[in-house]
C-alpha cells in the first residue's frame, strides 16, 4: 500500500522526475506528466477572441490514465508543486497541468530553476511562486496565431496547389529564405580571374637557404595579362620593402546560447539540429547542464567563481579573466543563462558516446568564456618588383601566449583560401630575393554558400525569426513536408589553367579543382518552390522576414504584460481571414507550369509542372484522340532549369534491358524513385550510384539477386496451410505478418519456435489499430 505524501512534484519527462527525485526527501513524491497535456481543436480558440481564453481539453486515451493518477494524487497532498521548464512552453505546460487537474490556488505552488542540481532545486522549493499568466498567454498567443495560420492557409494550398501540403508562420519563412538563396546560386555567373603566387629563396644571416612563399596583391582578368606580368618577371628585381610586425589578440567566444550550439556541434560533429537538441535534452534531464533552450550569453556569479578557481587551479592564474558577455541578437530575451555545465569542475558526463562529445564541448566552451585572450604576433613581409607598382605580400603569425586556445577553438562555416598563417623566415629589409618559380592558376569567384542547418538557424536568429525554442522543430517540419530535402551533392572536376616561369621559361601548366560540392546542404524542391512563390504571391505580409520578426516582439510584449494577447490576434486575424477567403475565390491554380518547346518529331508541346505525385514532364495534352504522356523528373532536376533535351531523356523511360529468367526485365521510374521491374516485382535502385538511363542488364540482374537474398534472410518461418502468415525478421526484430498487418512477438520468446496456433493467438490478442483522425 503507497503511503500518503504532503508534497507531490509534476515534471514533463521521467528521466527529469528521476533526477530531481533524488535531491528531495521522502516527503515529495515526483511524478511525470509524460509531455504536455493542451488543448487540441481550431474551435477552442474562438474567432471573436472577445473574452479570455477558456480551453476544452480533448485528452488522448494514452493521457487519460495518467491524468487520473495525478488527480487522485494531486488531491491527497497538501501540496501541489509544477516544476516544468522555465521557458513559456513550460509555463503553459503548468497553467494546462493546474487546469485539467482542477489545482486549488491555495495547495498549488510553481517553481523554476536553471539546472537540475541539489542547490537549484531545494533553492527552488524556498522561493515558489504563482504561475505566471503573462508568460502563458504569450505562449498561447503563439500557439492560436500558428494554429489560425495553418489551419486557414493549408486548405488553400490543397485547393490552388496540391493535397495534402501545410504551411506556417515560420516554417514557410524558412522555406523562402533557402528559396531566395537558390535562386540567387541559379543566377550566379562565375567569373574567372589569375592569382599570382610567388615563390622565392635567398641566404639568411648564418648563410642558410631559405624560402618564402608569397601572393601578389592583384588579380588579373586573363590569362594574356597574367602572362604579360610574369613575363615582365624574367628579368625584373626582388627586394624586400618592409616588414610590418603588429601585436594582436584573440579573445574567447560567449558561452553557449541554443542557436550557437546547434552551430558548434554541425560543424565539429555533424549533428543535425534535432540530434543536437536530443542530447542536450537528456543531459539537462540528468542533470549535467543548464536549460537548453535560451538566448541569454549570460552567467551565473556562481558559474563564474567556480569556472575562474577551475581555470587557475588547471592551468595557471594568468590564464584566468573573468567576463560578461552582452548578446548582439535581435529580440533576444536574454531571461535566463546560457548554456553551461551545472558543475564546472565536472569534465566529462553523458550516458553514451554522443552525449559526452556534447556534454565536453558545453565544458570547454563555458571554460574557455572565462579565460585570457591569446596573443599573437602578425608579421606582413612587402616584396617590390623592380618598375612596377604591384607587389608580392607574405604574412604570418607567431602565438606568443596560448590563452583560451589551450581548451577550446570555434569553428567556422567560411570556406577559405590563401596561403595561411605559418611561420615566416627572418628576413632583413632591402634583402635580394630569387626566383624559384612564379605561377599563375586560373580561379573563379564562387556562389554564395547554401544553407546547412546550423547556419539557417544563425540566419533566421540574425533576422529575428522564431525563438530558441522552435528552431529545430522548423527545421524538421520543412524536410519533413518534403519541401526541402538534406543531401551530399558530389560536384564535379574542373579544369584549371596556368603558367608558371621556373628557371627562366615560361611554360603552360594544367590543374584541377573540385568545383560544386556539397555536404549536408539544404536544397527546396520544386513543390518548395512552388509553394512559396504561391504565398509570396496571395500573402506576402505573411512571407515578409520583418513581420515574423515583429509578431515575435509582440509575444515578448505579451510577456512583458504590456500587450492583451487575444486583442493582438484579433487585429492580425480579421484581414487574414478576408484574404484567405478571397485568394480561395479569385486566385488561379499554381502547378509551376513551364513550357519547355515542342517536340522535335510530332510538334507537341513539352511542359513541366507539378503533378499529383510530385514534378513532372508531360508530352501533348488530352484530346478526343490523343492522351498526353507523362515522366517523373529525377533527383537534381528542377522545373526552373530543366532543358527541353533533359526532358526528351526523361521519356526514354520505361526501357527494356532484354530478357531474365525468360521474363522482360524493364528499368522505369516508379513512384518511389527509379526501379527494375520483373516478374510482377520491384528491385529500387541505389541512390547516388545506379542510373536508369544507364544501368546494364548485368546490373539489373545483380540487383534482383541482392535483393532475393535479402529476404531470404528476413524469412523466419512460414505455413503451407496459410501462405499469408509468416514470421519474418524485421528493422525493430522479429514481427508477424498476416494479410498486409504486421502484429509484435513478445520479449523472450523464439520466433522460429511459434506454431500456426500461437500466431494465430498473437493476432487474436493484438491491441486494435487506433482509427485515423
Amino acid at each position: 500500500m503507497r503511503n500518503m505524501v504532503d508534497n507531490l512534484v509534476i515534471v514533463e519527462s521521467p528521466a527529469k522526475a528521476k533526477t530531481i527525485g533524488k535531491y528531495l526527501g521522502k516527503d515529495f513524491l515526483v511524478k511525470s506528466s509524460f509531455g504536455h497535456i493542451r488543448d487540441l481543436s481550431k474551435k477552442d480558440y474562438g474567432i471573436d477572441l472577445n473574452n479570455q481564453y477558456q480551453p476544452q481539453y480533448i485528452i488522448s486515451p494514452d493521457k487519460k490514465k495518467i491524468v487520473a493518477e495525478l488527480k487522485k494524487l494531486a488531491k491527497e497532498a497538501k501540496t501541489v508543486w509544477l516544476a516544468s521548464d522555465e521557458d513559456r512552453e513550460g509555463e503553459a505546460i503548468a497553467w494546462h497541468l493546474a487546469e485539467v487537474l482542477k489545482l486549488p490556488a491555495d495547495k498549488t505552488r510553481r517553481i523554476v530553476f536553471h539546472e537540475i542540481t541539489k542547490n537549484a532545486i531545494l533553492g527552488a522549493i524556498d522561493n515558489p511562486r504563482s504561475v505566471n499568466q503573462n508568460l502563458v498567454n504569450a505562449q498561447q498567443a503563439r500557439r492560436v496565431l500558428d494554429r489560425l495560420v495553418g489551419f486557414e492557409l493549408s486548405p488553400v494550398l490543397w485547393k490552388k496547389v496540391k493535397p495534402s501540403l501545410s504551411a506556417g508562420r515560420v516554417q514557410s519563412v524558412a522555406v523562402r529564405l533557402l528559396v531566395d538563396r537558390e535562386r540567387e546560386i541559379l543566377k550566379f555567373v562565375s567569373k574567372e580571374s589569375f592569382r599570382v603566387s610567388g615563390f622565392f629563396s635567398f641566404n639568411d644571416k648564418k648563410g642558410k637557404p631559405a624560402h618564402l612563399k608569397s601572393e601578389l596583391n592583384q588579380r588579373f582578368s586573363s590569362l594574356e595579362e597574367a602572362r604579360a606580368f610574369i613575363d615582365f618577371c624574367k628579368t625584373a628585381d626582388f627586394l624586400v620593402s618592409g616588414i610590418e610586425t603588429k601585436p594582436s589578440t584573440k579573445s574567447p567566444a560567449p558561452p553557449f546560447t541554443t542557436s550557437t550550439l546547434q552551430q558548434e556541434a554541425s560543424r565539429k560533429f555533424s549533428f543535425s539540429v534535432s540530434q543536437t537538441m536530443t542530447l542536450a535534452q537528456h543531459l539537462y534531464e540528468a542533470g549535467h547542464i543548464t536549460y537548453m533552450r535560451t538566448d541569454s550569453v549570460n552567467l551565473s556569479d556562481l558559474a563564474l567563481n567556480t569556472a575562474s578557481k577551475e581555470i587557475t587551479e588547471e592551468f595557471g592564474k594568468e590564464y584566468a579573466k573573468r567576463r560578461l558577455f552582452k548578446t548582439k541578437v535581435k529580440g533576444a530575451q536574454e531571461a535566463h543563462e546560457a548554456i553551461r555545465p551545472s558543475y564546472m569542475n565536472k569534465r566529462e558526463a553523458g550516458a553514451n558516446a554522443n552525449e559526452k562529445k556534447l556534454y565536453s564541448l558545453i565544458w570547454k566552451r563555458a571554460i574557455a568564456s572565462q579565460m585570457s585572450a591569446a596573443r599573437l604576433e602578425k608579421t606582413t613581409i612587402n616584396i617590390s618588383i623592380s618598375n612596377r607598382t604591384e607587389r608580392f605580400l607574405s604574412s604570418g603569425e607567431v602565438l606568443l601566449f596560448d590563452g583560451f586556445l589551450k581548451v577550446y577553438m570555434e569553428g567556422s562555416d567560411e570556406e577559405k583560401e590563401g596561403n595561411g598563417n605559418g611561420l615566416l623566415p627572418p628576413v632583413t629589409k632591402d634583402q635580394k630575393l630569387d626566383i624559384d618559380n612564379i605561377e599563375a592558376l586560373q580561379r573563379f569567384t564562387h556562389y554564395p554558400p547554401r544553407f546547412t542547418e546550423a547556419s539557417l538557424v544563425k540566419k533566421m536568429e540574425e533576422m529575428g525569426i522564431g525563438r530558441p525554442s522552435t528552431y529545430a522543430p522548423t527545421i524538421s517540419t520543412i524536410q519533413n513536408r518534403e519541401y526541402v530535402v538534406k543531401e551530399d551533392r558530389p560536384g564535379i572536376t574542373r579544369e584549371l589553367k596556368g603558367i608558371v616561369l621556373s628557371d627562366g621559361k615560361i611554360t603552360s601548366i594544367n590543374k584541377s579543382e573540385k568545383s560544386g560540392y556539397e555536404k549536408s546542404k539544404l536544397f527546396p524542391t520544386d513543390i518548395g518552390m512552388v509553394v512559396n512563390d504561391f504565398l509570396v504571391e496571395h500573402f506576402s505580409n505573411i512571407m515578409d522576414f520583418n513581420f515574423t520578426a515583429s509578431v515575435e516582439k509582440d509575444f515578448d510584449s505579451i510577456a512583458d504584460g504590456e500587450l492583451v494577447w487575444h486583442s493582438m490576434i484579433h487585429k492580425f486575424y480579421i484581414p487574414f481571414h478576408k484574404k484567405v477567403d478571397n485568394t480561395q475565390k479569385n486566385s488561379q491554380r499554381s502547378s509551376g507550369e513551364r513550357e519547355l518547346g515542342k517536340h522535335p518529331e510530332t510538334g507537341e508541346t513539352i511542359i513541366v509542372r507539378i503533378g499529383r505525385y510530385g514534378p513532372m514532364a508531360q508530352i501533348g495534352e488530352k484530346g478526343e484522340d490523343s492522351k498526353p504522356r507523362f515522366a517523373r523528373l529525377q533527383k537534381g532536376q528542377l522545373i526552373e532549369t530543366i532543358t527541353l533535351e533533359e526532358a526528351l531523356k526523361l521519356f526514354n523511360l520505361p526501357r527494356s534491358l532484354g530478357e531474365y529468367e525468360d521474363t522482360e526485365l524493364i528499368v522505369g521510374m516508379g513512384r518511389f524513385g527509379p526501379d527494375i521491374r520483373h516478374k510482377g516485382s520491384f528491385y529500387s535502385l541505389k541512390k547516388d550510384l545506379d542510373d536508369p538511363m544507364t544501368i546494364t542488364a548485368d546490373r539489373a540482374k545483380e540487383l534482383i539477386l541482392q535483393k532475393r537474398e535479402a529476404d531470404l534472410k528476413k524469412i523466419i518461418k512460414t505455413f503451407d496451410n496459410d501462405p499469408d502468415l509468416m514470421v519474418l525478421n524485421g528493422r525493430y526484430g522479429p514481427y508477424i505478418s498476416y494479410q498486409k498487418s504486421n502484429f509484435r512477438i513478445p520479449k523472450n520468446t523464439d520466433p522460429a519456435a511459434l506454431s500456426y496456433e500461437e500466431c494465430k493467438d498473437l493476432i487474436e490478442k493484438a491491441p486494435k489499430p487506433k482509427k485515423k483522425k
